[in-house]
């Protein structure tokens, strides 16, 4: 059953994955929240997991960084693992100062400054967007565990480093964009291409307007709401 990306077997994931860009955040979640957790996939480091939270089946998988990483792997658990939700649980920079570093962010929408879409070979302009149903019970998860979720649109770029600097990111903020990543765009179409779910939930890890960041150790374990957030909302998919 292997994919080129992934060993599992047919069966070893979930019907709902997390999926953070970091490895190591999967391991942190797996082992913090997962009961038995299982290691179902390692090929190049990209650890995937599936275990039980509240007596459901979850799984956990790394995407790496970027549209090109996550764009591989979201498709392969949409048309080879029968997976029918996806969350990405990562960081973002905010672009407003509507937001403060470790406020968390659902992404209703994605702005794009990627050629991901590109792909899709559409005559006229692809809008990503998250899955309602995902998305409104997610919102219900936060609100349950009295967490405060912001949602909007975000900005997704292919370029970390860029010509145009901080500014131009910044510029975004001005249609109302709450915050830049680099997964969003290739994870929405994914979804939408294959009929699955998505959504992407993140942490503001630094601020493009105040400055304030995070460390890396900080990033890997500490962003807990999120992914509280994320699991209870796998829970209350279950059954729709």
């Amino acid at each position: 059953m292997a994919t080129p990306h992934i060993s599992a077997e047919k069966g070893d994931f979930a019907k709902t994955v997390l999926m953070p860009g970091d490895p190591l955040r999967a391991k942190f979640i797996a082992e913090t929240f997962l009961e038995n957790p299982v290691l179902v996939n390692n090929v190049r480091g990209v650890q995937g997991y599936t275990g039980t939270y509240k007596g459901v089946k979850v799984s956990v998988m790394a995407s790496g960084m970027g549209c090109p990483s996550i764009g591989i792997y979201s498709y392969e658990l949409f048309s080879f693992y029968d997976v029918e939700n996806i969350i990405r649980v990562g960081s973002a920079g905010a672009l407003t100062e509507k937001l403060k570093v470790r406020d968390v962010v659902a992404g209703i929408g994605s702005n794009h400054a990627t050629g991901y879409a590109d792909h899709f070979n559409m005559p006229g302009t692809l809008a990503p967007t998250a899955d309602y149903t995902l998305l409104s019970t997610a919102v219900e998860a936060a609100k349950e565990k009295g967490i405060e979720m912001h949602v909007g649109n975000l900005l997704c770029h292919d370029a970390f480093y860029n010509e145009g600097g901080m500014q131009e990111s910044l510029e975004w903020a001005k249609m109302g964009t709450l915050a830049v990543e680099m997964e969003s765009t290739a994870l929405y179409l994914n979804a939408a291409r294959t009929g699955k779910r998505a959504l992407v939930i993140c942490t503001i890890s630094d601020h493009l307007v105040t400055g304030e960041k995070t460390t890396s150790e900080e990033r890997q374990s500490t962003f807990t709401q999120m992914m509280e957030i994320a699991l209870e909302t796998a829970v209350l998919m279950e059954g729709k």
